[in-house]
């Protein structure tokens, strides 16, 4: 037990060191974790067999990470996906499996090892992609989701991979006892108990018990958990609520394992079934800070996972195989993100961020030694390509950041649309606010013209009657295009805040007189639009606040029209604060370290307070003196 919390506190030591550098650096969290792992890497010694525990505890993580991912998702939109995930990802694992078999057997390995391989290969880091993916925000892109469909598509062939692999035996090989001790540290080593439960039973039978697994999850999900949390509810402890979260997840993935199938796969339909609960958002708070934790713990684990000695001993050899593998990898994402009309960037992230092999290839990887599939010695050089090209596809995804601009230009070959109308009034970017602005202007009788650079949704509009013309608003040949010169009022309501204060710079600039009304995301956005010179400044969220405030207020005991007064009386407040402030704020000096700033906040506030109570005290007062 001491070596166990001596292996802890170095593995968090190392976290705490390396991740807060590495996010600092632009080289994010999982490059981080993975260089904290290779940092722990030469001290096995002191750390000893610890490290397998510590990985036991890590596969929770991605388990964690694909219940929460299901939250998110209701069952609607996973029968949206149905296409993707049997089209798109069925294909990449099987043309995948079927260009490193072929490589693999022109390398001298028998096809039984060589399917092996190409079966090993073919899985991607569900753990890697999707964290990398949800820190910067790209799940929602069409590359993004449909890596993710790719992915699910994969944890789902892990199953019948592993019913396939003891069918592959390698003639004449005989490791079984060698592999006990060589593959220790793979970071899935319980999945070679699987079916254990199973044992004996005839095909029916296993086929029967799969499937009433599946059913429990689905109707315990659906009918038992809210008994179970009002049960918890009543106990009015805190602790209590994350315990039956926890309860929830572990018991479902020990179910899966049982039966046989991925624990991941079962969380993540557990996640589904429960993603229209009222308790969602509850389950999701709780096992949060697990999830990234473990999910640490297993980088970590990867990067310490590397055999060193085996790369040095051959490092050009490994490397060329891990280059290989990728490249194979990349062609096949490259040739359906074309067949599946994935473009521009979208097509570069897809490629590049599913390239690598996966957590599910250390299951395969150790299953395969165990069943006599492959030797040792070739196992030992499977895993550390497994490992350095996990280690390389954070560097890929910084790698897409840098060109996804230039890539965009390149190859984006949709055309700007001609405008052939011009209307007084121009908005520049049709999203949920713009479209709202849209419609009550034309509900009122003014003509728009309107700009937006994503073409999917000017399409949209026009199938629902809205004109609407595709090109980048930013560009100023397309703002003159779209009458500029004569234009009298622009509505900038963009969702990028950088664009934003450039199309109302160079605006201005060309029409001192044009009204310009523009969205801001926060306060520094709004500064940032009034020195640039937008007349009329908008805060996405502002208005329907001050809405949802009123309300409160009325729920409190206020009448309507009171609730109306202070709402009023508090927006010009804080309309006047905002103008005070603007000329206070300065772009080179942080608002937490703007001193002038922050003393005329702090006063404002209080003339903001006083000035709201004796509004509110002054009807009462009246009606004292009555």
């Amino acid at each position: 037990m001491d070596s166990f919390l001596f292996a802890s506190t170095l593995y968090l030591l190392a976290a705490c060191v390396a991740v807060p550098l590495a996010v600092r650096l632009g080289l994010g969290s999982v490059l981080g974790y993975l260089t904290a792992g290779i940092m722990i890497a030469p001290l096995e010694g002191l750390v000893g067999s610890e490290t397998q525990n510590l990985q036991h505890f890590a596969e929770f993580g991605v388990v964690m990470m694909l219940f929460i991912i299901g939250l998110e998702l209701e069952p609607r939109a996973l029968w949206d996906m149905r296409h993707r995930l049997i089209g798109l990802g069925g294909l990449q694992v099987s043309l995948t499996t079927g260009l490193i078999l072929a490589a693999a057997m022109a390398l001298g390995v028998p096809w039984q090892g060589a399917t092996a391989i190409g079966l090993i290969f073919a899985l991607s880091s569900t753990a890697i992609v999707l964290q990398t993916l949800n820190e910067k925000s790209l799940m929602g892109t069409n590359g993004g989701r449909s890596a993710f469909s790719v992915l699910l598509t994969q944890d789902i062939a892990v199953i019948p991979m592993l019913a396939l692999v003891p069918l592959l035996v390698w003639p004449g090989l005989s490791n079984r006892a060698a592999a006990t001790g060589a593959h220790e540290n793979t970071n899935h080593g319980a999945a070679s108990d699987v079916m254990h439960m199973l044992e004996g039973l005839p095909g029916w039978g296993v086929t029967l018990i799969t499937l009433a697994a599946i059913v429990l999850i689905i109707v315990g999900g659906h009918y038992m958990t809210r008994p179970i949390f009002r049960y918890i509810h009543r106990a009015r402890l805190r602790e209590m609520y994350t315990a039956v979260s926890l309860l929830f997840v572990v018991g479902v993935a020990a179910l899966m394992v049982l039966v046989g199938l991925s624990p991941a796969l079962g969380a993540f339909l557990a996640g589904v079934v429960l993603a229209n609960s009222e308790f969602r958002h509850e389950l999701a708070a709780d096992i949060e800070p697990f999830k990234g934790l473990l999910l640490g713990l297993f980088f970590i684990t990867v990067g310490a996972g590397i055999n060193f000695e085996t790369l040095l001993s051959a490092p050009f050899v490994i490397l060329g195989l891990t280059l290989g593998m990728m490249a194979i990898k990349a062609s096949v994402l490259f040739v359906l993100a074309i067949l599946f009309k994935i473009k521009g960037r979208d097509r570069m992230l897809f490629t590049l961020g599913l390239a690598q092999a996966g957590e599910f290839g250390f299951v395969l990887t150790s299953f395969t030694v165990q069943q006599n599939v492959l030797p040792t010695e070739m196992s030992e050089t499977l895993l550390l390509v497994i490992a350095l090209s996990m280690l390389l596809t954070p560097l890929l995804f910084i790698a897409y950041d840098k060109l996804q601009h230039r890539f965009m230009e390149q190859s984006e070959a949709v055309p700007h649309d001609d405008i052939d109308d011009q209307q007084p009034i121009i908005i520049a970017g049709i999203g949920r606010f713009g479209q709202v602005v849209n419609r009550l202007l034309q509900s009122s009788g003014f003509q728009t013209t309107v700009l937006d650079h994503d073409l999917p949704l000017i399409q949209l509009m026009r199938r629902f009657g809205f004109k609407g013309y595709f090109g980048d608003p930013t560009r100023p040949e397309m703002l003159h295009a779209a009458g500029l010169a004569e234009a009298k009022v622009l509505v900038v309501a963009l969702d990028d805040p950088k664009a934003a204060v450039k199309i109302v710079a160079f605006a201005r600039k060309e029409r001192p007189d044009l009204i310009i009304i523009a969205r801001a995301r926060d306060r520094v956005h709004v500064f940032e639009l009034y020195k640039a010179g937008a007349d009329k400044i908008v805060r996405e969220m502002f208005d329907s606040s001050l809405r949802a405030g009123r309300y409160v207020l009325e729920g409190m005991g206020l009448t309507e029209h009171d609730a109306h007064e202070q709402e009023v009386a508090f927006f010009r407040m804080d309309r006047h604060a905002m103008s005070d402030l603007a000329d206070l704020w300065d772009p080179n000096i942080p608002v937490s370290e703007n001193e002038a700033y922050l003393e005329r906040a702090k006063a404002l506030n209080r003339d903001l307070e006083v000035e709201l109570l004796a509004k509110l005290t002054k009807p009462q007062a009246v009606d004292a003196a009555e």
